[in-house]
């Protein structure tokens, strides 16, 4: 293990680093215990306002009891097991104690519906499957004829669950590790067996695709997919040993896979998971994690609230920060222009970041952020501009599942906002005729399971054909225009994506969601969806009265603003791309209404022919329509909404 003495960051050496393609993950945990034993933390967890840890031995004892009760259970090597857990320890547990006896791991969306859930576990066969708490398992036994493959179900938090000790399908996190338990003591050789007999080659997890353009795929991910991406990352980024890492995003997204199975554990990092999510920033303060990657969205909805916080600050704040951004802005257009930087507007940064951008970041959990990361969905270069100005290390980067996660990254000292940067070490990329993105790397996963058609079509010679459209400028930096399918062409044939557009309309405070159209058709227009809590702030301080978010969309003055919004973003846009036409969608857009993926991705063509009649109404003469339609709420039951839709221009 090095120092590095600049940063004091403790790094994995270099021949533990080479020897992990060697391993399993579950392998690799054993080792860590070993080598960090009972001295180093693992993980932690924030529960009733206290921070719980676990260190690496207890790390390890945890997924060898989990792994010896699926025995117990009749776990067979190369069963799946489904996962529908929080961001948790036991979430870490149940994955590598699966994984240690040969079981695959099949992380689904605590959000999701049933339906959804079903789906999944039959699609992959779960023989078992491991579900947070009394609203995951209501969910379940509500289809439990609907599941034969489904042998056992083990709830992690007993809250609520006294009544359902009788079930003979439902067991106990804390049953299943006694259970472990007894038989580590009757056969003490059993685990160690099983757990080398595991091959870096071995399916590690299955993860669900996205599904924006139809039913989603599960991506079969190997232990090599995961120790190589892991080895990129702990060779390129600034983290070592005992560093931190916070997980907020879901456990069944890449990113949390790739960083909290991948790189936390095969670089002795240290795990965070936070009480709830609402209360990720006050933990981020009180952790100082070391690095970060979140969601486009995660960074919109944050740039948004300090947007709007500074708005509302008193003058003398204002004029501060906007000089502050100033200098910022300008120094980050000569950096990424690679140009000198004048003495005088580095002595104004200087300033600005001592008197505004430190206090600014510490109040929003950021100031111990050696480096942020933006990934699974394009964001406005307008986004990254905002949080580097303001001294936060944001840099774009881009991944999918099927990659094992995030390959391509814009390097320190060459932050472009417009682009993803450059591949990580051992990783190729290269353009075809038709602009389609491919990627070469180990880390590549191993096929899509039982769909070897789609394998095939996306899989050849070893390079990822990723579906993606982009190109390089002229330093070697690739530019994601978006999904190549996605490109759509006027009337005129003026070629346009509408990631580019919607990216940079949800720069807005005001705006959360924004789906563009206009294949085929003279002009661009839009659905907008408002955003509920800074647009009925803003209506609150001028005493205009709302009830519900259809009530406060159709406001005339709301109206207004949007499309004043709309109409900056239009001087920013070449005039074929201008957005002539917009409607404020009376309903926000909804994962349990199938118009939005789990990870937050707009299915268009489902949301194109659930909303037809509006967007034709965009191209007609008509200045407004009566619309009944539904809406889902929290309990699943469906209601009716009935209203006139106003068709704005811009």
């Amino acid at each position: 293990m090095s120092v590095n003495g600049t940063n004091k960051i403790e790094r994995i050496d270099a021949e533990t680093l080479s020897s992990l393609g060697q391993f399993t993950l579950p392998q690799i945990l054993l080792r860590q215990s070993e080598r960090l034993g009972s001295e180093r933390i693992a993980m932690r967890d924030k529960a009733y306002g206290i921070w719980q840890t676990y260190h690496w031995k207890d790390y390890f004892r945890y997924a060898k009891l989990i792994g010896m009760g699926l025995i117990s259970l009749g776990l067979k090597r190369g069963e799946n097991v489904g996962l529908i857990l929080d961001n948790d320890p036991e979430w870490l547990f149940a994955e590598l104690g699966a994984q240690s006896v040969g079981g695959v791991a099949l992380p689904l969306f605590t959000s999701a519906v049933a339906k959804e859930l079903v789906g999944g576990l039959n699609r992959a066969e779960a023989a078992y499957v491991f579900a947070q708490d009394q609203e995951q398992v209501d969910k379940l036994l509500a289809c439990k004829g609907d599941l034969p493959h489904t042998r056992r179900v083990i709830y992690t938090d007993p809250t609520g669950m006294r009544t359902y000790e009788d079930n003979p399908w439902l067991i106990s996190f804390s049953q299943l590790l006694d259970l472990g338990e007894e038989l580590d003591r009757e056969q003490p050789e059993l685990y160690n067996k099983e757990l080398w007999e595991g091959k870096p080659e071995d399916v590690a997890l299955m993860l669900m695709t996205s599904g924006t353009t139809g039913v989603p795929k599960l991506v079969m991910l190997s232990h090599v997919n995961f120790t190589d991406m892991a080895s990129k990352w702990l060779q390129t980024a600034p983290i070592g040993i005992e560093d931190n890492w916070i997980s907020i995003t879901p456990t069944a997204w890449i990113v949390d896979q790739m960083w909290g199975v991948g790189v936390t554990l095969c670089g002795g990092m240290v795990m965070n998971f936070p009480e709830t999510f609402e209360t990720a920033v006050e933990n981020f303060r009180e952790i100082g994690p070391t690095v970060i990657v979140s969601s486009s969205r995660f960074w919109e909805d944050l740039a948004s609230k300090i947007r709007v916080k500074i708005n509302d600050a008193g003058f003398i704040k204002r004029r501060l920060y906007h000089m502050s951004q100033r200098f910022g802005r300008q120094i980050g257009d000569l950096e990424s222009e690679k140009k000198e930087i004048p003495g005088r507007l580095k002595v104004l940064r200087w300033l600005g970041t001592r008197i505004v951008s430190r206090p600014l970041l510490d109040r929003v959990g950021c100031l111990n952020f050696r480096a942020a990361y933006t990934g699974g969905h394009p964001i406005s270069p307008d986004v990254i501009r905002f949080f580097r100005a303001n001294g936060l290390n944001l840099k774009q980067c881009y991944g999918l599942t099927e990659t094992c996660g995030i390959f391509q990254v814009q390097p320190d000292e060459e932050v472009k906002p417009e682009t993803v940067g450059k591949p990580l070490p051992g990783t190729e990329v290269k353009i075809t005729e038709d602009q389609e993105v491919l990627v070469l790397s180990k880390s590549n996963f191993v096929g899509y399971y039982q769909n070897p058609e789609a394998t095939a079509e996306a899989l050849k010679d070893g390079w990822f054909h990723t579906g993606d459209a982009g190109y390089y400028d002229d330093d070697g930096h690739l530019l994601i225009i978006g999904r190549k399918q996605d490109i759509m062409r006027t009337r005129e044939g003026e070629a346009f994506s509408p990631d580019f557009i919607e990216t940079r309309l949800k720069f807005s405070p005001y705006i959360k969601e924004a789906v563009i159209w206009g294949e085929g058709q003279e002009y661009l227009t839009a659905f907008i969806n408002i955003d509920f809590g800074n647009v009925g702030n803003w209506a609150e301080d001028r005493k205009i009265p709302y009830t519900t978010y259809t009530d406060l969309s159709q406001q005339q003055a709301v109206e207004e603003l949007i499309r004043g919004e709309v109409a900056e973003v239009n001087t920013q846009l070449p005039d074929p791309m201008k957005l002539v036409r917009i409607i404020l969608l009376y309903k926000l857009l909804d994962a349990d209404d199938e118009e939005l993926t789990r990870t937050g991705k707009v299915r268009r063509m489902f949301v194109f022919e659930q909303y037809k009649a509006l967007i034709d109404a965009m191209y007609s003469d008509k200045t407004e329509l009566p619309i009944k339609g539904q809406v889902r709420y929290r309990d699943g039951t469906i209601g009716t909404i009935e209203t006139t839709v106003r068709i704005l221009t811009v």
